[in-house]
């Protein structure tokens, strides 16, 4: 079994405030990654497709020609593998359904017709990661919210192996989640393909999904040239607990996360020196069994924390000033705790939610706000796919009535004009 040592952190260490500050993440890219991508977003938006093509073999990934950029013919999957996506995808659909905007219209005060209509967007794009694992779940989690939508052009852009191919479950779950175009890049060439466009390869309104630091970079600074869902990072958990909990389950949850690699948060937070220790032993115990035992015990060793608070008070004050990803409550009062974390993209209930019920077929999307970013930003919802117009219609009666006002605001702003427009139309 491979050897590390987990950061153990309590509240009677004398530097516990210092210990705990330094866990905090930094959402800003560091400046290398920012100027890299800065490189490659104006090489893609002036180049197309040759710079495309020539970043993806840079940073990588195989020498493609253009033609081969787009992934085509019919993927298959076994029977248990349609039953799976077909299980997921029903509760995404269902979830996101309730979840649209609707029109509606009202008379305000003095008669005016207002309102608001949601559109689906009509071209969007979408990244799902490569790397280790194919992650199917992602494609689910994205392209079926945007499908819910009544999106009808859904570009999916995933990174491809050295072979040129992009794992067949996963292309098999795009196409049934209503991929309408597939192409096997990835990185922040992705992005900028997606947000200015190439010559094999058009832009879309708004693109969505998660990724690495210059996935993220890239999307930040695409920024303003199309629309942006969220900026999602390295993945986060934060277990928040008493002696109630069972340490075998907490520490499959956290072995659970570290999966997801180098960078990930993985904390755990509990009143409880006794369960603190289980936890710890439950750890090292359930790693031996595990098929990437060097792997995970690395990410452990870097990026996991047990913190012993005085008290559950202290311990949802720690979770909101975090603002994890994921927070997983298990106490005797779950529903008391919960509602009490404020700042968090999702919360699971109970010892028997475990994260990966969410990350793989609950219902609300995976993808969700990290690096802090959820005291701000809500994680992705199927209305990100719609976009807001305000409607407004007056007669004559009704603007009648309104000009008082217009003719108020426009005297005191200097903007005479702007009276005049209205006055006019009872000259």
């Amino acid at each position: 079994m491979p050897v590390f040592l987990m950061r153990i952190l309590r509240h009677t260490d004398a530097d516990f405030s210092t210990q705990l500050a330094a866990l905090k993440r930094h959402a800003e890219a560091h400046p290398q990654v920012r100027d890299t991508v800065a490189k490659v977003l104006h090489a893609v938006r002036t180049e197309g497709d040759s710079a495309l093509l020539e970043f993806t073999e840079r940073f990588g990934g195989p020498r493609l020609t253009a033609k081969q950029l787009r992934v085509t013919g019919k993927p298959k999957a076994d029977a248990a593998t349609k039953e799976a996506f077909a299980t997921a995808r029903a509760n995404v659909l269902a979830f996101a359904r309730k979840s649209l905007r609707e029109n509606w219209t009202m008379k305000n005060a003095q008669g005016a017709t207002v309102g608001e209509r949601f559109d689906p967007f009509q071209r969007v794009g979408i990244y799902v990661p490569g790397g280790t694992a194919p992650l199917v779940s992602t494609a689910v989690m994205t392209v079926t919210l945007a499908a819910a939508a009544g999106v009808p052009e859904i570009v999916v852009t995933t990174p491809s192996g050295l072979d040129g191919k992009v794992n067949e479950a996963l292309l098999f779950a795009l196409e049934f989640c209503g991929a309408t175009e597939v192409y096997r890049v990835g990185g922040a060439q992705a992005i900028a393909a997606l947000a200015y466009g190439t010559e094999s390869i058009g832009p879309v309104q708004k693109i969505f999904g998660p990724g690495n630091s210059y996935v993220v970079e890239a999307k930040r600074q695409a920024f303003g040239q199309v629309a942006i869902d969220l900026l999602p990072g390295p993945s986060e958990i934060l277990v928040l607990a008493d002696v109630s909990a069972n340490p075998a389950w907490i520490a499959a949850d956290l072995l659970a996360q570290a999966e997801h690699g180098k960078g990930s948060s993985i904390l755990f937070v509990t009143n409880s020196a006794k369960l603190l220790a289980s936890v710890e032993k439950q750890i090292a115990a359930q790693l031996a069994t595990l098929s990437r035992q060097e792997h995970l015990a690395g990410v452990l060793a870097a990026d996991c924390a047990l913190i012993l608070v005085k008290s559950l008070r202290d311990a949802v004050a720690l979770a909101n000033d975090f603002a994890p990803e994921h927070v997983s409550v298990v106490t005797k009062e779950d529903a008391k705790i919960g509602a009490q974390l404020l700042t968090s993209g999702a919360i699971f209930l109970g010892g028997h939610s475990p994260v990966a019920a969410g990350d793989f077929l609950a219902g609300p999307s995976h993808t969700l706000p990290t690096g802090g970013a959820g005291r701000s930003f809500p994680g992705l919802t199927v209305d990100m796919f719609q976009r807001r117009t305000s409607i407004v219609q007056l007669d004559p009666k009704s603007l009648r009535k309104s000009m008082p006002t217009i003719a108020k605001f426009s005297a005191i702003e200097g903007l005479d004009a702007h009276g005049r427009s209205a006055a006019i139309r009872f000259e």
